[in-house]
């Protein structure tokens, strides 16, 4: 194997709350000026894995700070010399989307780029196949690695097929929070958030799956502890549609092409995410992808060709939310919101016009997904191993050394 660590990090001048609800908008951002970045924890924490080869990091910095979140990131992996990092920014995106507009010149040339959370891990995909990566290890920058097996379990059973001969070609670890535990915390729900909360599900799943086998088949993906080989995502893309959730939705479209993703709950990573307010904007931008892959699930049933996606197979999490019960909770918490919370007049502007919208837009674009999905293994052996794009690439890529820097 010839693994690769891809690790998305979002950078603002500061660290104010972004405006949700459309691509390119992010739950977690660094500011430029924070003293302790998470990316410097995340790769501190990778020194000790054995086995890194290489580590490519996709800058995703808002338009105004680009240049000054470069410098930052590229004097933090100058100070990760070992794990052999490359920087994709706008200038290394834009030479692999050249090689693809030329390859799939129908291609939206936003499905594999740096805004919005699906086209960004697309890009990453991109990146390892470019550098003939046959496997490829997500990590977000707000985790941390526990031990220096991080790419040894990773690597555990990936290749490999199961008593039922079923392949394991993708497979997902554990979050464990601050506390060191990988349940979601659960406590007596608000009456607003009643019809909302994720958690008993989540449990009642996670439970389940730490209880058995090592591996099993996942009804979740963790997209900061994933993995997947070159079998499966030189076939399959993630949906730059969506607006958020992303990792969750490429397990769907990973079952849709046949592919399984499995379980390791053995392997693990620390979540620690910063602080995020609770607001109506990001409630709305959940309407519109849990309204998304309802209409993308009907429309993929109906195609010929995919497997069929069956939400009793996704219980207890995360099938109420991809049936018509999700627009009830929808309605249902739009209207407490309203009664109880601060934005009232957003919530009730959800209530009464924008879910239906929602609903409206999704079944527009409910097929989007699957024209892309007839270009990607093109797309893919274009870039595989592309000696030339990975000599470019890696010429602006990689950090210099600061001796190197001082010497211009």
């Amino acid at each position: 194997m010839n693994p690769v660590i891809v690790i998305p990090s979002y950078w603002a001048k500061t660290d104010a709350p972004m405006s949700s609800g459309e691509t390119g908008v992010y739950d977690h951002v660094t500011p430029i000026t924070k003293p302790v970045p998470e990316l410097e924890t995340c790769l501190g924490s990778l020194e000790k894995v054995r086995g890194v080869l290489r580590v490519v990091v996709l800058l995703v910095a808002e338009p105004g700070c680009e240049e000054s979140a470069r410098s930052r990131v590229d004097g933090i992996c100058r100070m990760h010399s070992s794990l052999n990092p490359v920087v994709i920014g706008t200038y290394e995106a834009g030479l692999v989307r050249d090689v693809v507009e030329r390859a799939a010149p129908r291609l939206d040339a936003d499905a594999i780029s740096l805004r919005g959370y699906g086209a960004i891990r697309n890009m990453g995909l991109a990146v390892a196949a470019v550098l003939g990566h046959d496997v490829v290890v997500f990590l977000d920058d707000d985790e941390v690695v526990l031990d220096d097996e991080f790419l040894v379990n990773a690597a555990y059973g990936l290749g490999s097929v199961t008593r039922q001969g079923l392949p394991i070609a993708c497979k997902s670890g554990v979050y464990l929070n601050a506390q060191d535990s990988p349940y979601a915390n659960v406590k007596r729900a608000k009456w607003s958030e009643r019809y909302w909360s994720k958690r008993i599900e989540f449990n009642q799943w996670m439970h389940r799956a730490l209880s058995g086998t090592r591996v099993s088949r996942s009804n979740i993906l963790c997209g900061g502890c994933f993995v997947v080989a070159a079998d499966a995502y030189s076939k399959v893309p993630f949906d730059p549609t969506i607006s958020r959730g992303e990792d969750l939705d490429y397990l769907l479209n990973l079952r849709m092409s046949g592919y399984d993703v499995w379980f390791d709950n053995a392997w693990r990573v620390r979540h620690l995410p910063p602080d995020t307010p609770s607001r109506a904007d990001r409630f709305l931008q959940n309407v519109y992808r849990w309204s998304y892959e309802i209409e993308k699930i009907r429309c993929a049933n109906a195609r010929v060709g995919l497997r069929k996606i069956s939400a009793d197979s996704l219980l207890p999490y995360p099938a109420p939310w991809l049936t018509d019960e999700a627009y009830r909770r929808i309605a249902h918490t739009a209207l407490r919101r309203a009664i109880v919370g601060p934005e009232r007049s957003t919530y009730l502007r959800i209530l009464f016009s924008e879910r239906r919208r929602a609903r409206t837009w999704a079944a527009s674009v409910s097929s989007s997904y699957f024209a892309f999905l007839t270009h990607w293994p093109r797309v893919m052996s274009t870039l595989w191993d592309n000696r030339l794009l990975a000599q470019r690439v890696l010429l602006t890529g990689v950090p210099r050394r600061i001796e190197e820097v001082r010497s211009k």
